[in-house]
């Protein structure tokens, strides 16, 4: 039974490491979502909540990373010199912010950061209208097409409720009856997915706005779509815990909670009987007595829930990986870590790992298990830099993204086991992240950052630095090799950031990133970081030499 439990950590290990956009937890059986004592949370105060920076003599030396070997180009020296200036300026910046002189470093952020794109600067210059429920504010136009709807319904004309309906919301945005009734007309004619898809727009449009998010959560559950309806009450009643309808959305939040792992054990359970039946086919025509037996493994291992799973496989990559154990670099990260999953809506008992490794990349396993490469530290300016990558990838646990494919997966990588019929389970788990979720983590774990405090373009700038430095460097497109393609990804970061008012003026974190940052190159480079000594190789190391 042991070696069979460990060919399938390893496997799922395997399978869930390299995934480019971090990796997924997701929903056990006994586990529910928390929210913190009211003392405890909310929008956390900005300043409270950024931890105390480490007082530097000399700024400029922490934040420069050490040039490669050779002498450099005059070019290079040039870029160097702007980066070292820009980050000065940045933390100078970051310290007027904790003193609470937050216009004046407003102003320096600006200094220090490059603007948008003119088109996407556009974007916010188009002022959006304050949302309103009286019809009687609207357009004259306005109120004839909201008149025929009403008409319509009374007379159940499909087409004079569904056309006037449509021009409304088109014309008039700020009208939020004009979008709750054109998705119930939807909903009521048999168009479900614009139905969704009408008051998923609305929601960008007004992303605060109870009704409109009701209205969103109902449709995302007459979709199946549980998780999410769930996700999405919780960060309202998280984010907004004063607001007098904070605990409607938290018992939202636990009834479409209960909907998903209900139907999720009934999906499990079935194909636990299928696989059985799949495993013992497969007995009589390869002659393996294992092949049943991991059948029904796999699918036992699912039915214990994310938090399980993810424990089993976090076991074995703490077995497998070399991690950093440097108290500082590791109090870092998780003092990071913790912070911004405080505020995710998902009672997880989250862990945060650093591994000795100088690629860029990061992984998030089932249950909030999260592994950070040190070379993500080493490729990122800030804390906000950091922070964005982190929230994206909790967004895509919090969301259970990974363990969907998992359960989705399960019953077709056992019929593949001897029937050709396609690729085995590993490649249905590496298939990047649909479009659809990837912007739903860029949404969730933009906000999130936001919520910490951080300023909001995080992730923004790191993908354009790096893109702009590694250029074509396959590891770092293997990182962002995700749906939608890289420009249009960070077009569409910059747009979120620009539609929503999200502020990209606040706390950046150079100076103490800058420190971790110069700890983390010595460590990857075996020196000790509090001394020129050189670090003692591991039996991990030596055995890997």
């Amino acid at each position: 039974m042991k070696p069979v439990w460990n060919s399938l950590l390893i496997a799922l290990s395997l399978v869930l490491l390299p995934s480019a956009a971090v990796a997924q937890p997701s929903v056990t059986e006994n586990q529910a979502y928390s929210v913190p004592e009211p003392a405890t949370i909310g929008i956390p105060k900005k300043i409270a909540q950024i931890p105390p920076t480490p007082e530097a003599a000399d700024t400029s030396q922490t934040q420069e990373t050490p040039e490669a070997a050779g002498n450099p180009e005059p070019a290079d020296t040039a870029e160097s010199d702007e980066k070292s200036s820009r980050l000065q300026i940045l933390a100078e910046a970051d310290r007027l912010y904790l003193a609470g002189d937050i216009s004046a470093a407003a102003n320096l952020y600006r200094t220090a950061k490059r603007p948008f794109p003119e088109e996407i600067q556009e974007l916010g210059s188009e002022k959006r209208p304050e949302a309103i429920t009286d019809p009687e504010l609207l357009s004259p136009a306005g109120r004839v097409y909201w008149r025929e709807a009403q008409a319509g319904f009374q007379q159940k004309l499909a087409t004079r409720i569904l056309v006037p309906l449509k021009l409304l919301v088109e014309q008039s945005p700020e009208f939020i009856p004009g979008h709750l009734l054109y998705a119930q007309a939807l909903k009521e004619y048999g168009n479900a997915k614009e139905y969704l898809e009408v008051l998923e727009r609305a929601n960008t449009l007004y992303p605060d706005h109870p009704d409109l998010l009701k209205g969103r959560i109902s449709a995302l559950a007459d979709s199946g779509k549980w998780l999410e309806a769930s996700v999405a009450a919780r960060q309202f009643a998280l984010l907004n815990p004063d607001h007098p309808q904070a605990t409607e959305f938290t018992e939202l939040a636990e009834t479409n909670l209960k909907r998903f792992r209900s139907d999720l054990r009934e999906k499990l359970t079935g194909n636990a009987i299928a696989n059985g039946l799949l495993g013992a086919i497969s007995f009589a025509v390869t002659g393996n007595p294992l092949t049943a037996f991991s059948a029904v493994q796999t699918t036992a291992l699912l039915i214990e829930g994310e938090s399980a799973l993810g424990e089993r496989i976090a076991g074995s990559a703490k077995r497998d990986l070399e991690l950093v154990e440097d108290e500082v670099v590791v109090s870092y990260i998780n003092d990071l870590g913790q912070k911004l999953a405080n505020l995710s809506g998902r009672d997880f008992n989250y862990e945060f790992y650093v591994v000795k490794d100088k690629d860029l990349n990061a992984f998030a396993l089932p249950g909030g298990k999260v592994f950070v490469n040190a070379g993500v530290i080493l490729n990122t300016n800030s804390e906000a830099e950091l922070a964005g990558l982190l929230t994206h990838e909790l967004a895509h646990a919090i969301l259970s993204h990974g363990f969907q494919r998992v359960t989705e997966g399960s019953l077709l990588a056992n019929i593949t086991q001897f029937i050709p019929l396609g690729g085995p389970l590993t490649d249905l788990l590496m298939l990047d992240y649909s479009r659809d979720q990837e912007r739903q983590a860029d949404i969730l774990g933009t906000r999130l950052l936001v919520a910490a405090g951080y300023a909001s373009d995080g992730l923004y700038n790191l993908m354009v630095t790096l893109k702009e430095e590694k250029g074509d460097d396959s590891n770092f497109l293997s990182f962002l090799s995700t749906h939608p393609g890289t420009k249009e990804r960070i077009n569409y970061l910059a747009t979120l950031i620009q539609r929503n008012g999200y502020n990209r003026y606040a706390y950046e974190g150079v100076t103490r990133h800058a420190q971790v940052k110069a700890r983390v190159e010595k460590l990857l480079k075996g020196r000790n970081p509090d001394g020129e000594k050189k670090e003692e190789p591991t039996a991990r190391t030596e055995a890997n030499n």
